[in-house]
């Protein structure tokens, strides 16, 4: 896969994007927050550093929840049948989505206390 142009290789980002829209329930929730985000953000008019925290909090969810899926799905592919260190795997990456979601309702905590003020 070495030497493929910028748009192929972003040809195949944009695939990954839309396989896990379709596959993966969360991933759909995700965007949906997200866009819940940018809608609260466009209402409210903050200043631009809660726009900037918005971004990277939307971010680090669908980020991890990427990062989770791929994993889930190599692991499903490699090892369909249950074993314990296949479902720590998955538990671990899970955890990873689970931390940056707490760490964007943090965030999303300081910003209605600023614009509650």
């Amino acid at each position: 896969m070495k030497g493929q142009s910028f748009y192929r290789r972003l040809a195949f980002a944009i695939n990954g994007l839309y396989l896990a829209y379709l596959r993966e329930p969360s991933f759909r929730y995700h965007v949906f927050a997200c866009i819940g985000v940018i809608a609260l953000l466009a209402i409210t008019h903050p200043q631009p550093i809660w726009w900037a925290m918005g971004a990277l909090a939307v971010g680090l969810v669908m980020a991890t929840e990427l990062f989770n899926t791929a994993i889930e799905t190599l692991a499903d592919h490699l090892h369909p049948e249950l074993h314990p260190e296949i479902g720590a795997v998955k538990d671990i990456a899970a955890a990873a989505v689970l931390l940056s979601s707490i760490i964007a309702l943090l965030i999303a905590t300081a910003f209605a206390i600023d614009w509650l003020n």
